[in-house]
């Protein structure tokens, strides 16, 4: 079943559905901006948590307050599509906020899932998903890859 992209009301709609089913919603959230090795790990492992992924990216009026003028590379519906393409993805939705909160609010994943380099302790939405039962989880990076290494090569390398 290919993922759907939705508003984030549509989504988290579709998740108390599933969850009403006996379903594990897992969610994650990222800029996502260019699709590289170490996300597809992250949402690789991510799955292996539940049974659906639920990613919510960042708005491109939020990744330009976070990370510069020229960000992001890839507008956000064409990042949304890349990522409904991945077997691992069930659902996408984005967020314009500068944190992910209302959107783990909103939803109200089983399971939350960040890469370690967020660390547990100030992880956005921890405190809200353990209160109400579910996981949270800090999975390890691939060394090596990131979004700003790729764009430093591709400046390095072409000006």
């Amino acid at each position: 079943m290919p993922a759907r992209i939705g508003s984030l009301e549509e989504i988290s709609t579709q998740v108390r559905q599933l969850q009403k089913s006996g379903k594990k919603v897992v969610f994650t959230n990222g800029c996502f901006d260019i699709l590289h090795p170490g996300h597809i790990d992250l949402l690789r492992r991510a799955r292996a948590l539940g049974d659906i992924v639920v990613v919510a990216i960042n708005s491109d009026r939020s990744v330009t307050r976070m990370k510069g003028p020229k960000r992001p590379i890839v507008p956000e519906n064409e990042r949304a599509e890349l990522l409904a393409g991945l077997q691992t993805v069930g659902l996408v939705c984005s967020f314009d906020e500068d944190t992910p909160l209302q959107a783990i609010l909103e939803i109200r994943p089983d399971v939350l899932v960040k890469g370690a380099d967020w660390g547990l302790e100030g992880l956005v939405g921890r405190r809200e998903v353990e209160g109400w039962g579910g996981k949270v989880v800090a999975l390890p990076l691939v060394k090596g890859h990131s979004t700003t290494g790729i764009v430093d090569r591709v400046v390095a390398r072409y000006g």
